[in-house]
């Protein structure tokens, strides 16, 4: 069974990002999927982030934002997390900004496709719980995430 805490890296969460817009924010998070050898190729992988950007809005509210999209370039899955001190603009559910962004790597196989639902569940499940939301988004660094997101 999948869990978060499974799929959570201290490597892959990036606290005070400075950031100024979503398409900056989805780059260092892709970068940080590279350079943690989760994705090959962060072009690629960035195309297909955003063809699933244009089929609806990944700004799910109360300041958070989880882009994804299955793609080719993912060797292993995986999240990026990023929390910003500034709020970003981004297409949300609720008219507000970004301030933790979720970045979702899986694969494009059938595999990534099942994975890719099951990871969305599960952190849907934790991103409906206010309290979650707003210890995430306090974090001072990788280690308060990751604790605000698996307990």
């Amino acid at each position: 069974m999948m869990e978060v805490k499974d799929i959570v890296d201290i490597n892959t969460i990036k606290t005070n990002m400075s950031t100024k817009s979503k398409e900056e924010a989805i780059q260092e998070l892709a970068e940080v999927l590279l350079q943690n050898e989760y994705i090959t190729d962060i072009e690629s992988f960035i195309k297909d982030i955003y063809a699933r950007e244009e089929l609806g809005q990944t700004g799910i509210g109360n300041y958070i934002a989880i882009p994804h999209g299955k793609s080719d370039s993912v060797r292993k899955i995986g999240v990026a997390i990023g929390i910003t001190q500034e709020e970003i603009a981004w297409e949300t559910l609720d008219g507000k900004g970004v301030k933790g962004i979720i970045l979702f790597a899986v694969g494009n196989d059938n595999d990534g496709a099942q994975n890719h639902l099951k990871l969305l569940s599960l952190f849907a499940r934790k991103l409906g719980n206010d309290e979650v939301i707003e210890k995430m988004l306090q974090s001072k660094d990788a280690e308060d995430v990751k604790e605000a997101l698996c307990n």
